[in-house]
């Protein structure tokens, strides 16, 4: 594909260095926090230690505290979210071409994770008018993506794990979208989602609001597979933050533009500000955090 090879991957979960082929890009990939019950310190920095001078770039638009201890290396092209509501505007071809020879391209695994390797790939310039554009509106939440990402994303929602379907959607977008075939799988993947938006809606009955303007549903009870991001959404049509608990985590979600930051309230040294997951057993602290009353958080924290 292009002379690059592909390894897909999220904040938590890095590949290691000894399976990445020559120099390696990463995109879109934060800095691992505390949030998740990992580190910086457990994940990310050891990735970066034991690739060396093989990596040519890690570009990234997620906030940390650890970003400081990177600025005098010209690899490491880190922004805020608030900076760059997503990572490809920041893949430009003059980045590209300052990071040299790059062999293997780690991507994170949503839409503007994959276009941002898309972009690479095509040294720096849009797989289609307008990507940049539409990877933002995605990434944020904010504003309507066009057709063409709309699809994929749907796709991607429906099976957040389905490898073949990633590489498939960073080949169509590296050719420029040129292949109208590499339409039907894609669409096919994101059909499934229709079961699953139908389930969200469901759950999404459930919402109880709590003081002060939170609205917060347990999900670990299902009918079938949810879509996370929409159940969120729903949330927050109803109350400044939404708050869902799946089993032993819970994710805590509010507009990009709220001026809301979990990463300040929860104390926690990067992420997202407007989205963040925790471990269950922090439920109650964290809703004591927003404010919540103690005996609420203490009810809604008891395990059911």
């Amino acid at each position: 594909m292009h002379g690059f090879d592909l390894a897909f991957a999220s904040p938590r979960k890095l590949p290691r260095a000894r399976d990445l082929r020559g120099n390696v890009a990463v995109l879109d990939i934060a800095f691992a926090s505390e949030a998740g019950g990992k580190s910086f310190e457990t994940v990310t920095l050891p990735l970066i230690q034991d690739l060396g001078p093989r990596l040519a770039a890690w570009v990234d638009h997620h906030d940390s505290a650890h970003h400081a201890r990177f600025a005098g290396d010209p690899r490491f092209v880190l922004s805020t979210k608030a900076e760059h509501g997503a990572c490809p505007e920041m893949i430009t071809p003059e980045l590209v071409a300052r990071a040299g020879r790059v062999d293997t391209l780690v991507c994170h695994v949503d839409f503007d994770g994959l276009a941002s390797g898309a972009k690479w790939m095509r040294g720096g310039v849009e797989p289609y008018p307008g990507c940049d554009d539409d990877a933002r509106a995605i990434d944020t939440r904010i504003g309507v993506p066009g057709p063409a990402a709309t699809r994929m994303d749907r796709a991607l929602r429906a099976r957040p794990r389905d490898q073949a379907l990633f590489g498939l959607i960073v080949r169509h977008l590296a050719s420029g979208l040129s292949d109208p075939s590499l339409w039907t799988p894609i669409d096919q993947a994101g059909a499934e989602l229709a079961a699953m938006e139908a389930e969200t809606r469901r759950i999404a009955l459930r919402y109880e609001r709590v003081e002060p303007g939170l609205v917060l549903v347990d999900a670990s009870q299902r009918g079938g597979a949810y879509d996370k991001t929409l159940l969120l959404l729903i949330g927050q049509e109803r109350a400044p933050i939404s708050v869902v608990v799946d089993n032993d985590s819970i994710t805590f979600a509010a507009r990009f533009d709220s001026g809301v930051n979990f990463l300040e309230t929860f104390k926690i040294s990067g992420g997202m500000p407007t989205r963040i997951s925790l471990q269950r057993s922090r439920l109650q602290e964290a809703l004591v955090a927003l404010g919540v009353k103690a005996t609420d958080a203490s009810r809604l924290a008891a395990t059911p």
